[in-house]
Order: structure tokens, then C-alpha cells, then sequence
């Protein structure tokens, strides 16, 4: 897969780098600051789904990318595998960032305060959230890192 002749791989991988960390800070600010959730619930969602589908054509225009360049195989080992790996938590993220989403409830931003609910569910899934987003967080880490080191040695 090119685009005007450039592999598309790593034009995806930097849609990746910048969704990525954004859905993380998202996500811990969404599960550390209930007074911003009703501004932050909706792009947590758009991102964890814009993340997940990015790290997937990432890892789609990796491996046809490998599979037009096999010489590249012995290099790209390692980052493939973190590649997958990123792929399944970003995939994971997005059920966690939806349960988030709809368990969590915040002060709305409207006068009448509609939307906010309390739950017994808030510490459990704030802590689901911020474990999930810690989880993202290390899988870009670590892809990126052995991209990084295959590509520049």
C-alpha cells in the first residue's frame, strides 16, 4: 500500500502517535476529574475509536509493507510484535473508554445539572480507565521505541 509513492505504514503510524497519547491524557483526566467528564466523555470515545482504527491499518500497511520488502524482516521482528500488541490494547481500550462513558457520571454543564448520576460503579471503572489508558500508554511506548530502533538503529 502507497500513497503517491510513499509507503503508506508510516504516514498511519503518525496518526497513531498523535491519537494515541491523547486518548491516554484523555482517559486519566476523564476518570481523575469527575467536573470535566461531561465535557471529556465524548471525545474519549471518538479517540479510543480513532486510535484503535488507525494502530489497525498501522499494523495492515506494516505487514504489507514487510511483505513487499522481506529483506526487512530481521529488522522489524520485534516491532511487529509490539505493533500487534499495541493494535489488541488500543482494541481493548475502546469497550473500556464506551463503559467509561455511559458508567461514569459528572456535574453537567447544564444549568439544570440533567446527566449527572451517581453510581456505586465510579471507583471500580475510574480505576479500569486509568489502568486501561496506563496499558495504551505502554504499548505506543513500546512499539514506537523498537520502530524508532529499526528504522535508526
Amino acid at each position: 500500500m502507497e500513497l503517491n509513492g510513499v509507503p503508506l505504514h508510516p504516514l498511519v503510524v503518525h496518526a497513531v502517535v498523535v491519537l494515541g497519547p491523547l486518548a491516554v491524557l484523555t482517559g486519566l483526566v476523564y476518570a481523575a476529574v469527575p467536573k470535566w467528564r461531561w465535557l471529556l466523555r465524548w471525545p474519549l470515545v471518538v479517540l479510543a475509536v480513532l486510535t484503535a482504527v488507525t494502530a489497525f491499518m498501522a499494523t495492515l500497511s506494516g505487514e504489507n509493507l514487510l511483505e513487499s520488502r522481506p529483506e526487512l524482516e530481521p529488522l522489524v521482528e520485534e516491532h511487529e510484535e509490539r505493533g500487534e500488541l499495541l493494535r489488541n490494547v488500543a482494541l481493548g481500550f475502546v469497550p473500556v473508554s464506551l463503559l467509561a462513558a455511559w458508567a461514569l457520571g459528572g456535574v453537567s454543564a447544564l444549568a439544570s445539572g440533567r446527566g449527572a448520576r451517581e453510581s456505586r460503579w465510579q471507583v471500580p471503572v475510574a480505576l479500569l480507565l486509568v489502568a486501561g489508558s496506563i496499558a495504551l500508554a505502554v504499548a505506543l511506548f513500546l512499539a514506537g521505541d523498537s520502530g524508532a530502533r529499526a528504522v535508526w538503529g
